[in-house]
């Protein structure tokens, strides 16, 4: 990247050039107040793809400088716009109180963000995930030109990391299997795949063995990738995943502490279908593009969004293992043969109602990983996991006939540490976000507790001096009240001031009144604002700490997610198969074999 020299720069247009050099090519929103601006082509750019006005804000080297912005408190829409065309955007944030900071606010890149590398419930589709892949290609001289192509996949909202090799006749199939909504690839690539995904070219020597295998040893803590049974053959394959990481680690703050592992995934695993044959199948998408009618559609009755996320990936890898295939029709035979024992319908129904309770607890434990849960999203977790023990008890009437639901249903066991913490840490009905305070259970800290009482008998305080002052200047519709502008002032008609006493200093006027402050008033409003402040200073605080205990049950969480995504899908195929008399091929090939050894006669 070419740095241009900037000349008659204001610090802050300074710090935001020396922001820009470090984003790169990603488009830079920079935190401004309750704004995020763009300048030069940044602004330019932004401008022109989501319909904003172009304005100006000072000169560089005598030009003036383009400027466009968006309002932080809607600021998710604009992303979506720019992700969904491909764009990356990196997010500056202001890193501290600009109204008790001297002199420049201290701004940092907290996160980038790509198609790829989403995590945020607002940019990601509930009943889609968005995949990061990355392709490394090494050919080797051989006459009938086949070579080896690595590929890694990486879903960020889950932490499920795998990686493939493969021929490059199979690319393309793999990618469509795959479905990635970003690849990473070499900026030397000289023909990319045939696949309809944004592609990210970065350095080559990103994909270098040593730095890629480096990357994975450190991430993971370990010495070898033996420990994830991946051996010497999949050389090409660790460049590409080594690559990927290196990428993601980049778009976060954080690190990426929920991906714990990293898995071969065969080709052979599943049936292997090429692109048109997907297309002429409509598995998830219409020939014509569109999301209905579709397979995915029709049989997509679950009640979580991580279980049609599931079925939709289900249908995406058709199994080749016959075990496999029969380990989950035994599953749903289970369900269906214990819910005959009862009404069908009532018990479907009940298994239903419990499991829309739950939320896509899937993503909000990824996002406590990364630290970027919301106060709400953590209340819905704790509404929600009171849940499991009416979700196991209908479970072990089904598991005596089925292993795989015994299995699944462990992991629905969750300490009960976890929720009695959250009870205690988290309000009953928290703010949106930690800033606006009101997220900290009360007598969770009595720190807190404290400077919220100050605040909160301000108003008790503000009553007696009012009566006080009405009673000492002989004013009885004299009035004391707050705004955020001009902080707490006396507010007198115009027909009264004559009795303002000399000790009042007037602060503001108005048509029909003079608004005044005294040093007693001003005593209190120092002490009010700080308490606030220090208030939400202190519930930061706190709330950063509650993370980081809860920071050791992502695991629990991620395990138990993928648990209850199973069993949603598993009785929804149950339904199916109860309501339209369905019956497991196995059963069908005994069938037709008993009857070829009958002899039938009419």
């Amino acid at each position: 990247m070419t740095i241009k020299s900037h000349s008659g720069l204001t610090p802050m247009m300074q710090q935001y050039n020396h922001l820009k050099e470090q984003a790169g090519s990603s488009l830079l929103f920079y935190r401004m107040g309750d704004f995020y601006e763009m300048f030069y082509e940044d602004a330019k750019k932004i401008a022109r793809l989501l319909n904003l006005t172009l304005t100006k804000r000072g000169t560089d080297n005598g030009i003036p400088i383009p400027m466009a912005g968006v309002p932080a408190n809607n600021i998710e829409q604009y992303l979506k716009n720019l992700l969904e065309l491909g764009e990356s955007v990196a997010i500056c944030e202001q890193m501290e109180d600009s109204t008790i900071s001297k002199g420049l606010v201290d701004r940092q890149i907290v996160r980038i963000l790509t198609p790829g590398t989403l995590i945020e419930d607002l940019l990601l589709p509930a009943k889609s995930d968005k995949i990061l892949a990355s392709i490394w290609m090494l050919q080797k001289k051989q006459k009938d030109s086949a070579f080896y192509i690595g590929l890694a996949f990486l879903n960020m909202a889950n932490g499920e990391f795998k990686i493939i090799k493969c021929k490059n006749t199979e690319l393309e199939s793999e990618l469509h299997r795959i479905a990635p909504a970003e690849i990473i690839c070499s900026e030397n690539l000289s023909k990319r795949p045939l696949f309809n995904s944004t592609y990210s070219p970065i350095p080559d020597w990103h994909f270098e063995f040593d730095n890629a295998q480096n990357e994975l040893l450190e991430h993971f803590k370990v010495d070898t990738l033996s420990c994830f049974d991946i051996k010497e053959d999949m050389q090409i394959a660790i460049c590409a995943a080594g690559a990927l990481l290196k990428y993601a680690n980049r778009a976060q703050s954080n690190t990426l502490s929920h991906i714990q592992k990293i898995q071969i995934e065969r080709s052979n695993d599943y049936l292997v279908l090429d692109p048109h044959t997907r297309r002429n199948l409509e598995l998830t998408k219409t020939i014509n593009g569109n999301e209905k009618p579709t397979l995915f559609s029709i049989l997509d009755k679950c009640n979580t969004p991580m279980g049609s996320r599931l079925l939709k990936k289900w249908l995406n890898h058709p199994l080749c293992s016959n075990d496999l295939i029969i380990w989950r029709q035994k599953a749903v035979s289970a369900l269906i043969d214990t819910f005959q024992e009862t009404k069908f319908c009532d018990q479907i129904n009940n298994l239903d109602e419990i499991l829309s309770v739950f939320p896509d607890i899937e993503r909000i434990a990824s996002r406590l990983a990364l630290r970027s849960v919301r106060p709400r999203e953590l209340a819905s977790l704790r509404n929600s996991i009171s849940s499991l023990p009416k979700l196991s008890e209908i479970l072990i009437k089904s598991c005596k006939d089925s292993s795989h639901l015994m299995q699944l249903n462990e992991y629905l066991n969750l300490e009960n540490y976890f929720l009695n913490f959250i009870e205690s840490a988290i309000a009953f009905e928290p703010s949106i976000n930690i800033r606006d305070g009101g997220v900290i259970e009360k007598g969770y800290d009595s720190e807190l507790d404290a400077l919220r009482s100050q605040t909160e008998n301000a108003g008790d305080y503000l009553i007696k001096l009012e009566n006080i002052e009405k009673k000492n200047t002989g004013i009885s519709n004299l009035r004391i009240e707050f705004n955020r502008v001009h902080g707490f002032y006396i507010e007198i008609p115009k027909s009264q001031i004559n009795k303002a006493p000399k000790n009042y200093f007037r602060r503001q006027t108005l048509k029909n009144s003079e608004r005044y402050i005294n040093d007693e008033l001003k005593m209190l409003e120092d002490q009010i604002l700080s308490a606030k402040n220090r208030a939400l200073l202190r519930e930061k605080w706190l709330y950063e700490k509650v993370l980081e205990i809860l920071a050791d049950y992502v695991n629990p969480l991620i395990n138990c997610s993928q648990a209850l995504a199973e069993i949603d899908v598993l009785s929804t195929l149950a339904k199916h198969a109860k309501f339209n008399n369905w019956v497991p091929l196995n059963l069908v090939k005994k069938v037709k074999s008993l009857l070829n050894q009958v002899d039938i006669r009419l």
